[in-house]
């Protein structure tokens, strides 16, 4: 009785962990070119040719991108940049993005970036930006420590902008980071596009 009654309780207890672990499950990424926005569903063309369906909650936030210079990045910004390590054991950044202040605090720390052999997500709040040969140091702290990386002039500059669904036509790139629900469905809360001819980092 007592064994059977153990094995009950672990199996319930288990039961009861799958919806916290699928909520914790890493997002989707979505990127690629708006086929349609059907009501509150958003299809999307990857790059492979696939196509994807995301479902837009009621209140998503859609974010437009703005071309930026290192000198508009200022102290206090949170920023995410995705960088490489070099030779040098420098980070060099390969893309910058300033986040609104709605944004604050998204993804922060420092992580493996896949995107690049070496790559090095970070997202932080700039303490400094100081310039060197290469270009601007922006020296950047987030909750469990501190970094610098290298902003050459090549390295795109991008700042979330408010935008609406109108920016979500056929043909506009795209990029969503959405949850996969236990029904297969894709569903996000906030989506990046392209705006006048700017598009956001695919």
């Amino acid at each position: 009785m007592t064994g059977g009654f153990l094995r009950i309780v672990v199996l319930s207890v288990g039961l009861l962990a799958v919806p916290a672990w699928a909520q914790n499950a890493p997002p989707v990424r979505v990127a690629g070119a708006v086929e349609q926005l059907d009501g509150g569903t958003l299809t999307v063309k990857e790059k492979d040719g696939e196509t994807k369906s995301v479902k837009l909650a009621e209140n998503a936030a859609i974010y437009g991108v703005e071309k930026r210079a290192v000198g508009d990045i200022k102290p206090g910004d949170f920023v995410a940049s995705g960088g490489v390590k070099g030779t040098d054991g420098k980070i060099h950044a390969v893309e910058v993005r300033i986040f609104p202040e709605s944004l604050r605090g998204t993804g922060e720390g420092q992580r493996p970036w896949s995107v690049k052999s070496e790559g090095v997500m970070t997202n932080a709040t700039v303490g400094t930006v100081t310039q060197s040969s290469e270009g601007g140091v922006v020296h950047v702290t987030y909750k469990d420590g501190q970094s610098e990386y290298t902003v050459g002039p090549e390295v795109p500059i991008l700042a979330y902008v408010a935008g609406s669904r109108d920016l979500l036509k056929p043909g506009a790139a795209v990029l969503v980071f959405a949850q996969k629900q236990a029904d297969g469905t894709l569903t996000t809360s906030r989506v990046t596009a392209e705006k006048d001819g700017v598009k956001p980092p695919m």
